[in-house]
């Protein structure tokens, strides 16, 4: 199988300060990528640069090519906007939009596309929500605010909303970094089950996370990629001197 993502030379920028340097890797269709390293190192920006999202900071800029399903996303005529459909983003803390409901969160990305069809709508959002495990919980009372809900189920309602739109893969900034040890375990279910269907890449500074949830991991430090592979192999026999300090707890 075609790797989703290979990834050539990508460099990144904020203004004149270089946070990415010469990142070359490829990422497995339906599998569970984990990106870790200590903070300042370049683990949010790269995800942020795999859907066009880095160029929207001012100042910054990319170079390299990133080839998704064979196709540069940063070529000429490529519309970054479809790219940010097809690679949806869950962030570090959950962000429902406060005034909508728990419903009208869920659906927004399809009314922004113009789906009006009340029938469509409800079928994308019931289907949404059981994808991300909240359906039983929020089934007789979608009318209420999104904001009202624990912060475990905020993110569960934000992974809800990034997958009504049908992506293809799913970035996730830290997504329990916010959370309590309970709702960690049931994003961290959630994230297993949803890689039979998605490509899922997640950055975490948890180092045991990464070895619960991920088929691969990447180590970054100072913006340069240490050490990828299976996760297995990185964990129990690292190549890399620094990759094996980081993993034992020598820096962070």
């Amino acid at each position: 199988m075609a790797p989703k993502f290979e990834i050539e030379n990508l460099n990144a920028w904020f203004g004149a300060k270089q946070v990415l340097k010469n990142i070359n890797m490829k990422i497995e269709e339906k599998s569970v990528t984990a990106i870790i390293g200590p903070s300042g190192c370049g683990k949010t920006t790269f995800i942020r640069c795999l859907n066009r999202m880095h160029e929207l900071t001012p100042g910054a800029r990319v170079s390299g090519k990133v080839l998704f399903d064979g196709v540069d996303i940063y070529g000429k005529g490529v519309d970054p906007v479809i790219i940010r459909r097809k690679i949806g983003m869950v962030f570090q803390k959950p962000n429902p939009f406060p005034m909508m409901s728990i419903y009208d969160n869920v659906a927004a990305g399809l009314k922004l596309n113009g789906v009006k069809d009340r029938k469509i709508l409800d079928t994308v959002v019931r289907r949404s929500l059981e994808l991300a495990g909240l359906w039983d919980e929020v089934k007789d009372d979608l009318k209420r605010s999104g904001a009202s809900l624990s912060g475990g189920q905020q993110q569960r309602l934000c992974i809800a909303r990034a997958l009504a739109i049908e992506p293809e893969v799913l970035l996730m900034d830290e997504p329990c970094s916010a959370l309590d040890p309970i709702s960690t375990s049931k994003i961290e279910l959630l994230i297993r089950q949803l890689a039979k269907d998605y490509t899922i890449v997640i950055v975490t500074h948890n180092i045991q996370q990464a070895a619960r949830v991920s088929d691969y991991t990447a180590f970054f430090y100072l913006g340069e990629l240490i050490e990828y592979g299976p996760t297995k192999q990185i964990f129990e026999s690292p190549k890399n001197e620094l990759t094996e300090k980081y993993i034992t707890g020598e820096f962070g």
